[in-house]
């Protein structure tokens, strides 16, 4: 397939993953940035969700190409590549291992200025959790040393938390209830990060030369919060009093070797981020990347700001944040 020919300056980026939950938010923070943009995704069928059929007719409304295919025809992917710059994935987490797919066609293409990966959480080689996740953690490290040792540039990026998922999750904005459960103590500290600003970031370091071949974690000061900070502030926004039911670290252990799987992954998850606190585990040196510090121009929301935006109209909830 060719590829319109611009005569723009901007990258053209070229997304895996594009219709999923943070997929769509990293095409059109590329589409605002004035990329020509593309995503690669499988062919629509009758069982495509009609949710997603519109996303596509609403990204070709805003002038992204979209490209059907499937990881597996690597001769059309290496097409595709040599016709563009930067590559994001964004491919949920149970594809996550088929990325070793698009490396090949990178590799073979040999144009790719720049290929960010599907991690978009915590900083995996900082990172130790609960076996169930650990096992996810763990691929990702194996894809990371992949790529360090293929010569593709890259960039790793840890984007920690989606906001709004957490928030639905933890503050139950579309379920009133005059109970939450807090993890742990609840006084964890983690960073939640609203998703187009996560895309907004990922745009800016895949085009960066300062990021390449490094990782960039995405920490802006105004979005470290602990579970009973969150709750404190959503009391005071709405004038409501919650209860607080507590569940404690071994409770949580116990649950992560008990739930079936993706119960168990995602159990884990809320002892890394609340219990633990593993996303602000770690200081950030002279030598760390952080988004927010890189990118000043980039007007973030905080984690204040969006209990607002919940307040009047909260966003609707998903299954995963990265579905």
């Amino acid at each position: 397939m060719s590829i319109p020919i611009s005569s723009s300056n901007k990258s053209k980026i070229l997304v895996f993953g594009g219709t999923g939950y943070l997929g769509k938010h990293v095409v059109g923070a590329s589409v605002s940035s004035g990329h020509p943009t593309f995503v690669f995704t499988r062919p629509a069928t009758p069982h495509t969700p009609p949710s997603n059929v519109h996303l596509r007719d609403e990204f070709r409304s805003l002038g992204v190409t979209l490209i059907e295919g499937e990881l597996e025809e690597h001769e059309k992917m290496v097409s595709v590549l040599k016709q563009v710059d930067i590559v994001i994935s964004v491919l949920p987490n149970p594809f996550s291992p088929d990325q070793v797919k698009i490396i090949d066609a990178i590799i073979a293409a040999s144009n790719i200025k720049r290929f960010i990966p599907s991690e978009f959480g915590c900083d995996v080689d900082r990172t130790t959790a609960l076996p169930p996740l650990q096992a996810c953690l763990d691929k990702k490290k194996k894809m990371r040393r992949l790529i360090e040792a293929s010569a593709v540039p890259y960039t790793f990026v840890c984007a920690n938390c989606c906001a709004s998922y957490f928030i639905n999750l933890l503050l139950h904005t579309h379920d009133p209830r005059p109970d939450l459960v807090v993890y742990g103590t609840g006084d964890a500290k983690a960073v939640l990060n609203y998703e187009q600003d996560i895309a907004k970031y990922t745009i800016n370091a895949a085009i960066d030369p300062r990021t390449r071949n490094r990782v960039v974690i995405y920490r802006p000061p105004g979005n470290v919060v602990s579970q009973n900070e969150l709750i404190s502030s959503w009391e005071k926004k709405t004038g409501q009093c919650f209860e607080k039911k507590l569940v404690q670290e071994d409770e949580v252990i116990k649950l992560s070797q008990t739930l079936p799987s993706p119960q168990n992954i995602w159990v884990s998850i809320m002892h890394s981020v609340f219990v633990k606190g593993d996303t602000t585990s770690f200081d950030l040196d002279e030598d760390d990347l952080e988004a927010s510090s890189l990118y000043p121009e980039v007007e973030y929301t905080t984690v204040d700001q969006l209990l607002d935006i919940f307040l009047v109209d909260p966003p609707e909830p998903a299954c995963t944040p990265l579905e």
